[in-house]
């Protein structure tokens, strides 16, 4: 997925009200961006971190800037790191039409935000021909504390474990479920940061009891763009 025009390079003076942050461009100016990502963002916060921006084309809209990758001092070095959490179902979909997702290669068709169990949405129903539909959920993922290891999440995150407990009720009545994580950033691997979130790592580790396949891919992440890559491991 490759942005449609350059970039605008800045500097983060400070995030807010979690959906906001005040940025200094390269000529002094600080303008407010609109920051796509509800979560800590732990590791990638600090003041005067280099980031990147993309302008809005449409004059209706409040804020004319989105926040879209930060240049991160992580574990194992610096690196860019994509910050939007609504871009990992558009990757997937993306990657899906490609045929670049092995997991789901029988299937045909990706349906977007399909309601099921009792009050949830679920990320895509794959379906194919003769096969079971598939239920697919999406979780971005930028946290990374040790080096090489990918965690999510990087909060509390109840709705989050709810969706696990939801797929799993999903193949308790005989149909397949997965979820699919996607690390916008470097790692050699991924686990559930249970520290921050038990009540999640617990809802995770049931899910794949009951059968939920998981599967996380990395990202190439560059000013250019971003495109989901291969997978890696997921332990714990």
């Amino acid at each position: 997925m490759r942005f449609p025009a350059p970039l605008i390079p800045a500097r983060l003076v400070r995030r807010y009200k979690r959906f906001l942050a005040d940025m200094e461009l390269a000529d002094g100016s600080v303008v407010t961006a609109h920051c796509a990502n509800p979560g800590a963002m732990l590791g990638l916060l600090a003041p005067g971190t280099r980031t990147l921006l993309s302008a809005s084309t449409n004059p209706a809209r409040k804020l004319g800037f989105s926040w879209e990758l930060v240049e991160a001092d992580l574990a194992g070095g610096r690196q860019w790191v994509g910050i939007d959490t609504q871009r990992p179902n558009a990757l997937v979909a993306e990657a899906f039409a490609a045929g670049a997702l092995p997991q789901l290669a029988a299937y045909t068709s990706l349906k977007p935000e399909v309601r099921y169990a009792k009050a949830s949405r679920v990320d895509f129903l794959a379906q194919g021909e003769g096969l079971v539909p598939c239920h697919v959920e999406v979780k971005n993922c930028h946290l990374l504390r040790t080096p090489g290891l990918a965690e999510f999440p990087d909060c509390t995150a109840a709705r989050s474990a709810r969706h696990m407990a939801d797929l799993a009720g999903v193949v308790a009545e005989g149909g397949r479920a997965m979820l699919i994580v996607v690390v916008q950033m470097r790692a050699e691997r991924f686990d559930v940061a249970r520290d921050i979130d038990p009540a999640f790592d617990a809802a995770f580790r049931a899910a794949r009891a009951a059968g939920v396949a998981v599967h996380a891919h990395l990202c190439r992440v560059d000013p250019d763009g971003v495109t989901l890559a291969e997978a890696i491991p997921v332990v714990g």
